[in-house]
């Protein structure tokens, strides 16, 4: 069952389960509840990054200070968190919805190829899968990946969540926080680190509800320092990739990639 509202929020049902993404809120998953236990961290006071689920593009994470090189011309993008560019142009502007289970977003001035996103939505009883397709007007380099904020803790006195998450390589991190070309064996969390080579899928257990993530991306981001929540995000390249190995979108070729959940009770 689904419901899109005139002020922009797209909500589906299936059995117990809830979802709502907000267009006016970059295109970003709001609220997924499970037997009514809310997921997400949906504190808007935490600034455009820092609540809900939303997608990157057309780049994840950071590029060094705003600059790329593409077929022999360089570009420079805004600066949004000082000294780099950071999760790309589609977050903190309004998408539009075009159905029950999509959007769409054009690539606005801050990036300099044209082309449009799409992001689509499908929830089941035990599951959910998010597939955003960048369609390119013009070959550009191109990235997507997706920025979940899941709750530490989802009920009052419940314990927290531990997180299941194995990888054969870690990306060494410079003084700028971004990857140097060197890989390692992961060190023990909490981390806020880009891995590749994942070993299974991550895994969320809290009392009483498993969540098994998955996605078709190579890369995973694991930010598990803050108190009050985990984040672990499926991303087709790595930090910085725009100057390193980009993948490229083209007319006629779109980048697509899905990210899924799915989740048992326990």
């Amino acid at each position: 069952m689904s419901r899109a509202e005139a002020s922009g929020l797209l909500e589906l049902w299936a059995g117990d389960v809830r979802l709502v993404a907000s267009a006016a809120d970059g295109g970003r998953l709001t609220s997924v509840t499970v037997g009514g236990r809310e997921l997400l961290w949906s504190n808007r006071n935490d600034g455009p990054y820092g609540w809900g689920c939303y997608p990157m593009v057309p780049w994840a994470g950071r590029i060094r200070h705003g600059r790329f090189a593409f077929r022999g011309r360089d570009y420079q993008l805004p600066i949004s968190m000082p000294p780099h560019a950071l999760h790309g142009v589609v977050l903190d502007r309004p998408w539009t919805v075009t159905a029950p289970d999509s959007m769409t977003i054009d690539l606005d001035d801050r990036w300099p190829f044209r082309g449009r996103v799409r992001q689509d939505f499908a929830l089941s009883e035990d599951g959910l899968a998010v597939t955003l397709t960048v369609e390119a007007d013009e070959s550009m380099p191109a990235m997507v990946g997706w920025h979940p904020w899941f709750r530490r803790v989802l009920g009052e006195g419940e314990a927290p969540v531990t997180l299941e998450f194995e990888a054969a390589e870690m990306l060494v991190r410079d003084a700028e926080g971004l990857p140097t070309g060197e890989r390692v064996v992961p060190p023990p969390g909490p981390w806020d680190d880009a891995f590749t080579a994942v070993l299974g899928g991550p895994t969320l257990r809290w009392p009483g509800l498993k969540l098994e993530l998955g996605a078709t991306c190579e890369w995973w981001v694991v930010y598990s320092q803050p108190d009050h929540a985990v984040c672990v995000e499926p991303q087709s390249g790595p930090p910085n990739a725009a100057n390193s190995r980009p993948d490229v979108a083209a007319p006629g070729a779109p980048l697509a990639d899905t990210m899924t959940w799915r989740w048992s009770r326990t």
